[in-house]
């Protein structure tokens, strides 16, 4: 999928991020209504019928820190349902490397909110039908026009090469279970833009494209599961577990199917409908599945493999379609490429799976926690913070999760980093509130000292024995 729920995870400033990038207009008796708090009401309805050329966005209060325990829950109770059925749901290892990548959309999400929709009020001011803002016409118009550009996002994103570069991130969890949905690219929201523009043309009001955006992609987040196998009647008409499983299938009869959000019936309608396959089971991952939890390294690998595959093509018109077709095409083949050629993927392919001890399992899990603390103070202050700050913020965050990852992978220069790390973080936090909580603050300062006392040890220790076999050399 093109984009995940997770993107309702930490939002503050909706409504002010949004008004500022597309400057909407807002009347002075709204204002007034927004400064005393009222917010969203009734009254408001009226104002759009008499001013139907107002764009209106109303007050939002959101708490960050509502929405984390709302998806831990889910998170809790698929892990126990797997559990009673006896189908484990996933690894450690790759759920945190999920949840990594969904920590660093939020970061990209802070400075690029509303970017797929600029533009659209430009638009709507030139529309060519009026739809009544309070009609229940309209807000179905939204939803299925939204979800009917989803699609087409969606699809561009998998038959576009330089656009999978970007979507492969998504689709690089060798598990599928709901952290899953969190493993997103920090440059997807570029792709999206100009796909919902013409609603603004139909006259669909951007406070209802808003809505039904977050409305189809929080629906995408319980797709993301094997422990729900069929949905019955319903299989014919929204997009389910049982269809997405096809999505994510690196199998051969799994590629480029069913890009639908809500309603499946798109795929139906344009031929990339696949069913689900009851006696083969579906490999989850890449065709060629990358061997790292690095999240940052995801971020970017394929990008670099993209533009070393046209500059290696000999014509400009190739080096063109190795841009703008699809992953699988090479001089001589269709536009998506070969399907014979494509390498039949089966169940038998070994996860990646790096041994790492419990200890440091149980260390990068409880680092990685305060690294989503960390995001949503964030979140939370970014309107008072100041950009040197803000940056700190967003470096920590970053290098928290790049780290995380080379431990799993084993990386030789892990240890060093993660002691440079935590030691910064002391120096920052020593006369610095991070949480605003005294005694949550003292107790991380404290952790933080004794984990750079370790990892100092361990780069010692991993310096001298690089040092002894270079000399052995």
């Amino acid at each position: 999928m093109f984009s995940s729920p997770e993107q309702s995870l930490g939002q503050t400033t909706e409504t002010q991020v949004i008004r500022a990038k597309l400057s909407l207009d807002v009347t002075p008796k709204q204002r007034r209504r927004q400064a005393s708090g009222q917010g969203f009401n009734t009254e408001r309805l009226e104002d759009n019928v008499k001013e139907p050329r107002v764009l209106y966005t109303p007050t939002i209060h959101c708490r960050p820190f509502q929405a984390v325990p709302l998806f831990c829950t889910f998170l809790i109770l698929e892990v126990l349902v797997g559990m009673l059925k006896g189908k484990p749901v996933g690894r450690l290892n790759d759920s945190l490397t999920s949840m990594g990548h969904g920590l660093i959309y939020e970061i990209s999400k802070l400075v690029m909110r509303g970017l797929e929709l600029y533009g659209y009020k430009w638009l709507y001011e030139r529309r060519v039908v009026d739809l009544d803002w309070s009609s229940p016409i309209t807000w179905w118009v939204a939803a299925i026009g939204v979800d009917f550009a989803y699609y087409w996002i969606h699809r561009a994103t998998h038959e576009v090469n330089f656009i999978w570069a970007a979507h492969q991130v998504h689709h690089s969890s060798e598990d599928y279970n709901i952290t899953t949905a969190f493993r997103q690219s920090i440059f997807q929201r570029f792709f999206a833009i100009g796909f919902y523009h013409p609603l603004a043309l139909l006259g669909v009001p951007l406070p209802a494209i808003l809505v039904h955006i977050q409305f189809n992609l929080l629906f995408q987040f319980w797709i993301h599961t094997e422990l729900v196998e069929n949905c019955g009647p319903l299989e014919w008409i929204i997009n389910t577990p049982s269809h997405h499983r096809v999505h994510h299938g690196t199998n051969k009869w799994c590629l480029d199917k069913n890009y639908a959000g809500v309603f499946i019936v798109w795929d139906r309608m344009f031929g990339t409908f696949q069913q689900e396959k009851k006696d083969e089971k579906i490999v989850y991952g890449l065709v060629e599945q990358p061997q790292s939890f690095n999240v940052i390294w995801l971020q970017f690998y394929y990008m670099v493999a993209v533009l070393r595959k046209a500059k290696s093509m000999t014509t400009w018109g190739d080096t063109l379609r190795a841009l703008f077709y699809g992953p699988g095409w090479f001089p001589g083949t269709p536009r998506l490429g070969d399907p014979d050629t494509f390498p039949d993927v089966k169940a038998s392919r070994t996860k990646y799976d790096r041994y790492l001890p419990l200890w440091e399992q149980v260390y990068v899990a409880v680092h990685f926690a305060v690294a989503l603390i960390v995001q949503q103070v964030l979140t939370i202050h970014l309107m008072t913070f100041s950009w040197v700050t803000v940056l700190g913020y967003i470096i920590f965050i970053v290098v928290t999760t790049g780290i995380i990852g080379a431990t799993y992978d084993g990386w030789w220069w892990a240890p060093l980093m993660e002691a440079i790390r935590c030691a910064a973080y002391v120096a920052y936090a020593r006369t610095r509130p991070v949480t605003g909580y005294p005694q949550i603050d003292a107790a991380l300062v404290a952790y933080f000292a004794v984990s750079t006392l370790v990892w100092a040890s361990r780069s010692l220790t991993v310096l001298n024995v690089a040092t002894k076999t270079a000399k052995l050399e």
